[in-house]
């Protein structure tokens, strides 16, 4: 892919970056379940979202920060794991960009006293490469493999800004992530604000 090794959840905060992190969060968030399922760390059992092994990690500190919390959780259903607690997968995704120099972290404060921090693009070549591959697979000009069109997918089912209307060709996948991507995609509809005023970054 054009814009590198970027996880699922990075190249969804990328495409999601001037949104407010309220409807930011559960975006990231499907992502990460996606990307976990697509690895099989994370299975399908009976609608609940279940660690295939609770010793497995991918190296990536958002991922495995996910598949932790899921591990010492009581069982939830794909849907309620879209939105609980998931600002915290968007942190640790935007902390992991900032430590690739995708992203860079300003701190500021609101109102002179609440400290907040903005997180600015740096490395604009990256996202305008994914851009320009979702412009490319949703006009209908290219192929995507499955990493790329479960990120369309579920940018879509968030109604997220894209550079072009269409839709995502369909990719042979497994019959169970089929699923899952079909319960992701249901709670994401439910989640995402209908409006969501940008970030101006």
């Amino acid at each position: 892919m054009p814009n590198g090794p970027l996880s699922l959840p990075a190249r969804l905060c990328l495409l999601a970056r001037d949104l407010d992190p309220t409807r930011a969060a559960p975006v990231v968030r499907a992502g990460a379940l996606a990307d976990l399922a697509r690895r099989g760390l994370l299975v399908d059992d009976d609608g609940i979202a279940t660690p295939r092994d609770l010793d497995s990690r991918t190296g990536d500190p958002a991922l495995d920060g996910l598949l932790e919390l899921v591990s010492e959780s009581f069982p939830h259903d794909w849907r309620t794991w879209v939105t609980l607690h998931a600002r915290h997968t968007l942190d640790a995704v935007r902390e992991h960009l900032v430590a690739e120099g995708v992203l860079r972290a300003e701190k500021h404060r609101v109102l002179g006293v609440f400290p907040s921090v903005d997180h600015v693009l740096v490395d604009r070549a990256r996202a305008d490469a994914l851009r320009t591959e979702a412009h490319q697979v949703l006009s209908g000009a290219a192929v995507p493999d499955g990493t790329t069109a479960t990120t369309l997918i579920l940018a879509m089912a968030a109604d997220l800004p894209l550079p072009a209307s269409g839709t995502v060709p369909a990719v042979p996948t497994d019959p169970g992530l089929t699923t899952i991507l079909h319960e992701l995609k249901t709670g994401l509809r439910g989640a995402v604000p209908a409006a969501s005023l940008p970030n101006g970054r």
